[in-house]
């Protein structure tokens, strides 16, 4: 696709929190105009629609004229996204039984309506303008050609989040259901769903049980308790952030196995990255075996925490071979050592997210115009 940052069209975008709604627009991959915060009346249907027009009226006055080609964000779920039917909400309790957002909107304001998970469009922000074009220039840089066009993309807060790029498209899924990660398989405690152990609430729990209190404390923290900054049970704040790590291992080990690429961390917890990564690879790197007992890679790639300059040095050596062709005297190319790249977002979360939805209203902008051109 185009350059998100040469592209002149306008998208109207919107942040939708339980509390507020913030509403901007993009051009050029830049906000053009001051965000407009309003309540979102999340327990009154009416009046919380009302609140998401006149929301997007006030960014088109601001517009000063200039026509808006898209309306692209990311709204909570469970949703059918690809029909812009939101279903029934926790922290938009006014929304129960399927409310036709998207096309309500096309209808009012007469331009494509796209809404996504933030985690996919968390991912394909990240895509498209931060952890694979800092991937791929890296290894331009080093003189090897290999590039890498698929991406997964987690978020660590509230809960377990996830998206993934395939050749640099955006994969939804056929029932809007792609990359919900959260939902594999707990490690640790292996009857319940990963995102009880990978959350806010696991870091507290997990603190709470090891140290010996009764107080809930925040992950921040916890995380200057683990860092030595405040006093508390170190160890304790430690395995905190590390089993969790652990069962973000095991679900990212399953990930690879289909999708085979780079990953990207996001969300507030990431920010606990130096105790949450190490042990991601760590996990990454160990074995898994068969009924013989024998042992092979959890996962198939080398990892590497491209954070970590001599890592990310390591990642982008050459590892091309030449082998001989049987029966030639020519030779060919040999990647022998599969590599995968894991990091912190590098963008921010909420800013992959906002040129998520507005790199992929370009995408839906382009792919109609070319379809219109062959019909």
């Amino acid at each position: 696709m185009k350059n998100i940052y040469e592209d002149e069209r306008i998208v109207m975008t919107l942040d939708a929190g339980g509390t507020n709604f913030v509403f901007s627009a993009l051009q050029r991959g830049e906000e053009i105009i001051q965000p407009i915060t309003l309540p979102s009346n999340s327990d009154d249907l009416e009046r919380c629609l009302k609140t998401i027009i006149k929301g997007f009226d006030q960014v088109k006055a601001q517009l000063n004229g200039q026509q808006p080609e898209a309306i692209s964000f990311a709204f909570p779920g469970p949703a059918d996204y690809k029909n812009g039917i939101i279903g029934d909400l926790v922290n938009l309790p006014a929304f129960r039984g399927g409310v036709a957002l998207g096309p309500m909107l096309e209808e009012i304001f007469e331009i494509p309506t796209l809404i996504n998970n933030d985690g996919d469009l968390f991912a394909y922000g990240e895509a498209v303008a931060g952890m694979l074009p800092f991937i791929n220039e890296s290894l331009a840089a080093a003189g090897i050609s290999r590039t890498y066009k698929n991406l997964i993309g987690i978020t660590l807060g509230t809960g377990f989040g996830g998206g993934i790029v395939v050749n640099n498209q955006i994969c939804l899924g056929d029932n809007s259901a792609a990359g919900e990660i959260w939902l594999t398989r707990n490690y640790i405690k292996p009857k319940t769903v990963v995102e009880e152990s990978v959350s806010i609430r696991a870091i507290q729990r997990v603190y709470a049980e090891q140290s010996g209190t009764t107080e809930l404390i925040s992950p921040r923290e916890i995380y200057k308790i683990a860092s030595g900054e405040k006093e508390g049970d170190k160890q304790a704040a430690i395995n905190a952030f590390e089993e969790m790590a652990t069962a973000v291992a095991e679900s990212l080990a399953n990930a690879l196995a289909l999708v085979d690429g780079p990953i990207v961390i996001g969300g507030g917890i990431a920010g606990a990255s130096k105790f949450i990564v190490p042990k991601i690879i760590e996990h990454l790197s160990g074995c898994i075996y068969n009924l013989e007992n024998e042992g092979m890679p959890r996962a198939i790639s080398k990892v590497f925490n491209i954070d970590d300059p001599a890592q990310l040095n390591a990642f982008t050596a050459d590892s091309e071979y030449e082998v001989k062709v049987p029966f030639s005297t020519a030779k060919a190319k040999y990647n022998k050592e599969k590599r995968i790249a894991i990091g912190i977002s590098k963008l921010g979360t909420s800013t992959s997210v906002c040129l998520g939805a507005y790199a992929l209203a370009l995408d839906y902008l382009d792919k109609k115009n070319l379809y219109k051109e062959l019909v």
